[in-house]
């Protein structure tokens, strides 16, 4: 049974969210502030995470933060707020996914089962090494690396470079890569903005100057094979 992990300091909010993955055939947690968020994924690590982005203690960022310098477990963030702004924060600290308040518990409920069932589906899929100039990605044991060093990416961020290396030289749209990295048919595309950053972040020598993830104006992104 899938664990998850619901972090939010609104005892109404979070008691929804329990029933309505409960019943949904999820295992839950609950925590009402940073701190003990962080005490209940180390004792007992989740499957997915459910955070909220204003929490006492620290903040929803913070802790995202804290639980990718630990694990690569999938986080979707709620917010009150719906500004751009603080879509692209949650992002950029490794979530996989961001829902602003208010919210249709059931619709959170789909949306964490696609992001489980997705991250499932990527896990399996395999397919070997994959090389790319300094970077050598097992599809299989799910590690990369630059040179020889690890890379900590994300559950997405690692599903969006493999599929990206899957088809070098193909001009692929933002709506295309969240239907076929995300499993969403709808959606905010500026997710896969931000994880594109990251991601340049992470495998570039100039991520300002990208020489493998390349932007296509107009049409999206493509992965161009070094010589």
């Amino acid at each position: 049974m899938p664990r998850v992990l619901v972090v939010d300091d609104d005892p109404t909010v979070a008691e929804v969210v329990d029933r309505y993955l409960r019943n949904a055939g999820f295992d839950v947690d609950r925590a009402a502030d940073g701190p003990a968020a962080l005490r209940a994924a180390e004792a007992d690590a989740p499957d997915l995470v459910v955070l909220d982005l204003m929490l006492p203690g620290l903040d929803g960022i913070e802790v995202c933060r804290r639980l990718r310098e630990r694990t690569p477990v999938p986080v979707i963030m709620l917010s009150a707020r719906g500004e751009e702004t603080d879509r692209i924060a949650g992002l950029e600290c490794g979530a996989d996914d961001y829902v602003t308040k208010p919210f249709s518990p059931r619709e959170l409920t789909l949306r964490v089962q696609s992001v489980l069932r997705r991250a499932g589906e990527q896990s399996s899929a395999g397919s070997g090494v994959l090389h790319a100039g300094p970077l050598v990605v097992d599809a299989d044991a799910r590690t990369a690396t630059r040179d020889g060093a690890g890379l900590a990416l994300t559950v997405r961020e690692f599903d969006l470079l493999v599929h990206l290396l899957r088809h070098p030289g193909q001009a692929l749209t933002r709506a295309a890569l969240l239907e076929q990295v995300w499993g969403w048919t709808y959606g905010d595309q500026s997710t896969v903005t931000v994880h594109i950053r990251r991601l340049r972040e992470k495998i570039e020598d100039d991520p300002t100057a990208p020489r493998l993830l390349v932007t296509v104006w107009g049409v999206g992104y493509r992965y161009d094979p070094p010589a």
